[in-house]
């Protein structure tokens, strides 16, 4: 198995009494207290709720000062999340499905006024209110802009309930690094399932002069004799104006690209095919590529972790020597695009997935590329 990483991440070291059973959601949350948070303002919603009841359990207010508020809404959440992120607080929210789409104004003015902040995504099947159970048809909202204008959220995609823990972390990292929103877009099954984490080492809050002396050229903290007040907006009414804050959103864009692509290959030297899947359909395509070699089938994964920036390189690099991709996800067909993007026509890529809160088997997978890729080529 090779995992691939760009960036400055490093995993921390861990003490064998932080070791603990847990569900994905509430190994988010205390990795979000042990991250040094500031502030979480959310709002229950299955399959997520978990996220905010453990941490009104944790009370950790009392543990590190961090402040957990459930707002009157998912649209207040948001809007808190803004004004915390403005005075460079580590601020965070979660929610399910409907209630990131009601957040997406305010993301967008998140990333239009260069705030950092997590948001996490415990995805259910859609559209509407959809079902609780586990979805990965929030794939375009996420990656290609849910809300107005030309932008992007960092994202990124665990696969274990350690990852829900790790990445925790490592999206206020990049965050801060790029001043850019970050998203966890987990699911359902990911967020309710109990795994064995190792937790990471508490991390100190930081203080107001340690913030102003980090952040200082761009949170608001204040107007003082020694220092302006800075003034955040996402508004310009001059075109010109507007424009030329595009093109350097579009910059910034451009360098997170060059520089924060992680994804996962598993067995894909010597692949005749490789399945592409993030999350929990990664999971289960681990199966898959067992059940097709003992069938005689050279099969490879890549995992995705970034879904933005997206791994297109790995995926172009392979569209030469494999005979076909097949896109796993739980939804009707929505990372196969970049999957087809990243391969342009060299090979065959399809599609395979299953909707409404329904979990593939492997062996359907397996099926799947039997009867696409290999039956009708």
């Amino acid at each position: 198995m090779k995992y691939f990483q760009k960036g400055t991440h490093k995993k921390s070291k861990t003490k064998m009494e932080d070791v603990k059973l847990m569900k994905g959601n509430e190994a988010l949350a205390e990795a979000a207290i042990r991250a040094g948070a500031d502030a979480y303002f959310g709002y229950p919603i299955t399959p997520q709720s978990e996220v905010i009841e453990y941490l009104m359990q944790e009370r950790p207010e009392d543990r590190t000062g961090m402040i957990v508020l459930q707002a009157e809404s998912e649209i207040a959440a948001i809007n808190m999340v803004y004004g915390a992120a403005g005075a460079g607080k580590k601020a965070m929210t979660s929610s399910s499905s409907p209630g990131i789409s009601l957040k997406q104004e305010g993301i967008s003015y998140l990333a239009g006024s260069e705030l950092p902040c997590l948001i996490v995504n415990v995805v259910r099947a859609g559209p509407g209110l959809g079902t609780i159970q586990p979805g990965q048809s929030d794939y375009f909202q996420a990656t290609k802009g849910g809300g107005h204008g030309d932008y992007r959220l960092i994202v990124l995609a665990p696969s274990t309930v350690q990852e829900m823990a790790d990445f925790v972390d490592l999206s206020f990292e990049l965050a801060f690094k790029y001043r850019n929103p970050a998203m966890i877009l987990s699911d359902g099954a990911i967020g309710q399932m109990m795994e064995k984490v190792y937790l990471p080492e508490q991390k100190k809050r930081l203080t107001n002069e340690e913030i102003i002396e980090k952040y200082g050229s761009w949170a608001t903290t204040g107007k003082t004799k020694n220092r302006e007040r800075n003034i955040i907006t996402s508004l310009a009414l001059k075109p010109e104006v507007m424009e030329k804050h595009n093109i350097h959103l579009q910059e910034k864009y451009k360098r997170i690209t060059e520089n924060e692509v992680r994804y996962e290959e598993l067995q894909c030297e010597d692949a005749d095919y490789i399945l592409v899947a993030y999350g929990s359909s990664a999971r289960i395509c681990q199966k898959t590529v067992q059940l097709g070699r003992e069938k005689g089938i050279k099969i490879g994964i890549i995992r995705p972790i970034t879904l933005w920036p997206y791994p297109s390189g790995i995926i172009a690099a392979y569209a030469d020597k494999v005979k076909g991709f097949l896109s796993v996800e739980m939804n009707a067909g929505q990372m196969v695009e970049d999957v087809r993007l990243a391969v342009n026509g060299k090979t065959p890529v399809e599609h395979f997935g299953k909707m409404g809160g329904i979990i593939p088997t492997p062996a359907e997978v397996l099926e799947a590329l039997e009867e696409k890729l290999i039956l009708n080529k």
